[in-house]
């Protein structure tokens, strides 16, 4: 999976309306052009420098006639570079402002540092202001202010106009200035230390953007639901777990077990600072596993809803899942590997081999809910979905339902609301009449995705959309050879697991799985963590939750051939 810039151009950017949105999440005002004196504020002209707003960035360009000396005092950079920038994405700019003294523009911005382009850092360019000539000044007094004397000094109200509007260009709607954060820091995950890599690469990016920081480091697993489930929600717009993929799974739950669980979900975007092994959030999301880059995606994003699913388990607990619930091989290599994280990633190749050598098998019963089924048609419905999702878009704001989804958006609700009714009942209740049942005799693996990616290099449900209210299912059989079982796996790397011929895909609103016989060392696994070996019920919810998002859609590339469906029936309702 590439990085941010690799995937930037894969789907259309995505637009939002701006109407019937959040309070937490309120769009800014919108872009202009002029000054309230009528002067152009895309240029602004200095004595040794001119800046321009062009359509994707601000061109920094010296003047040929300025003297040796005032080129090189023209802008200076914090931290050093070789060179200022001749360009800085809009994207990439975090915050603009004129000193007090209003004798310097400062513009904060996010650059790359390293050849693979997967680290930022935050740096300050800074431009010497010239004083304004005061009103009553003689025609001498003003000339001697001019340097070179052809470009006066702006005035202070243009000087602010241009300040106002790079920053509508750098946060255009409906994305939030200065997001409240509830920063949840797991100092024990990944490798590298979560609460280094927030301190050293991600606070420096969110302060430069002005966002005020609540700062906690959790002590033990299973705190954050606590934490969430007691959260002042009027204080705060996003939650930000830095972590793996667990943090945000235990947001998720704390915000669920509330009494006002529908407000809290679709007020709270939860977001996520890749820190741990699998990091799929923000793979999804953002488009990346770095830390600094979902920093900066997290400053930039998009409000955008996100299907939630109640797993229902036979001692009547209910769950929260965000991400995907697993039986056989891939539980296995989620679950028993966990010993293996010294291994860093060649624990799952280690634990792969091992099961697919002894050709280990799953036998269970699966009921579910179709509602597409068939490659072609689930290409069609994706390719439906991306197109209303990038004109209509999924963001928070347009009042409309969006996706080619199933089922009632469930969010929003009022105060005092709980989760959303379970509309199929829960896992010990009879099985609805109109499902269809499968028995599986030699199943290899059960796996039901609500994201895309799985791991940064694991694309493994190329069709899933953020707000369809439907999961991903796929199975596969285990008694294929293994050099079968290797290529499939190999598929998932090159793009093609969706087509491979060894693996079933349907998009279902509900399924429940039992397991044929009890293992004692059985593992059933929901959003990566372990769950009792039993029977259990999962149902969707559509566009019960909020996140942040680049777009408005995952990043994930989509099923090989997906843009090729015709104009028809992408656009099919």
């Amino acid at each position: 999976m590439g990085d941010v810039r690799q995937l930037r151009d894969q789907h259309a950017p995505a637009m939002a309306k701006t109407s019937a949105q959040e309070p937490s999440i309120q769009a800014v005002t919108s872009q202009a052009t002029t000054s309230a004196s009528g002067k152009n504020v895309d240029i602004l002209e200095l004595p040794a420098v001119t800046l321009t707003c062009d359509k994707d960035e601000l061109i920094i360009q010296e003047h040929a006639a300025a003297t040796k000396k005032s080129r090189s005092c023209c802008c200076s950079v914090t931290p050093p570079r070789r060179l200022p920038p001749g360009s800085v994405p809009f994207y990439n700019i975090l915050w603009a402002y004129i000193t007090p003294d209003r004798n310097h523009l400062r513009i904060d911005f996010a650059e790359e540092t390293s050849a693979k382009k997967d680290r930022l850092i935050v740096r300050q360019l800074e431009f010497p202001l010239p004083p304004s000539a005061p009103s009553h000044a003689s025609a001498r007094e003003r000339e001697s202010l001019l340097s070179p004397p052809s470009i006066p000094p702006p005035p202070a109200a243009v000087l602010d106009a241009f300040v106002s509007h790079l920053l509508d260009l750098a946060y255009p709607p409906p994305i939030q200035r200065r997001k409240r954060a509830w920063v949840l820091v797991n100092p024990q995950a990944g490798p590298g230390g979560a609460d280094k890599i927030f301190e050293k690469e991600v606070r420096p990016i969110f302060e430069a953007a002005r966002m005020p920081l609540t700062v906690i480091r959790t002590a033990y697993s299973g705190e954050a639901v606590t934490l969430s489930q007691n959260l002042d929600i009027s204080q705060y717009d996003i939650a930000v777990p830095c972590s793996g993929d667990g943090l945000p799974h235990e947001v998720f739950n704390g915000l669920s077990k509330r009494s006002d669980a529908r407000r809290a979900l679709a007020r709270v975007a939860v977001c996520h600072i890749p820190c741990g092994s699998g990091n799929a959030m923000s793979c999804n999301l953002y488009g990346t596993h770095r830390p600094s880059l979902a920093a900066l995606a997290i400053v930039k994003g998009v409000p955008t809803k996100l299907d939630l699913c109640s797993v229902t388990l036979q001692d009547g607990e209910r769950l929260t899942s965000f991400l995907s619930q697993a039986y056989g091989m891939i539980a296995d290599l989620d679950i028993t590997t966990e010993h293996l994280r010294w291994m860093g990633a060649a624990r799952f190749t280690y634990g792969f081999l091992t099961l697919a050598i002894r050709k280990k098998m799953y036998p269970c019963d699966v009921a579910m809910k179709v509602e597409v089924e068939g490659k072609g048609e689930i290409k069609g419905h994706y390719a439906r979905g991306v197109v209303r999702s990038t004109t209509e878009s999924d963001v928070v704001g347009n009042g409309e339902p969006s996706g080619d989804g199933f089922g009632e958006e469930e969010g929003a609700g009022e105060e005092g609301e709980g989760m959303p009714g379970l509309k199929y009942g829960t896992v010990n209740d009879k099985l609805p009449e109109d499902w269809e049942v499968v028995p599986h005799e030699k199943l290899g693996s059960f796996y039901a995705g609500n994201m895309a990616y799985m791991a940064p290099d694991a694309n493994l449900f190329s069709a899933a959309l953020a707000n369809d209210g439907l999961l991903d299912l796929v199975t596969t059989d285990g008694d294929i050879s293994l050099w079968k079982n290797i290529n499939m796996q190999l598929s998932v790397e090159s793009g093609h697991f969706f087509d491979n011929p060894l693996v079933s895909y349907r998009k279902v609103s509900a399924f429940r799985l039992t397991p044929r016989y009890q293992d004692p060392n059985g593992v059933i696994s929901i959003d990566g963590e372990a769950r009792p070996f039993a029977p259990f019920q999962v149902e969707v919810h559509k566009g019960l939750g909020l996140t942040l998002s680049k777009r408005g859609v995952f990043e994930a590339p989509g099923p090989h051939g997906w843009d090729k469906v015709s104009t028809t029936e992408r656009l099919r309702a």
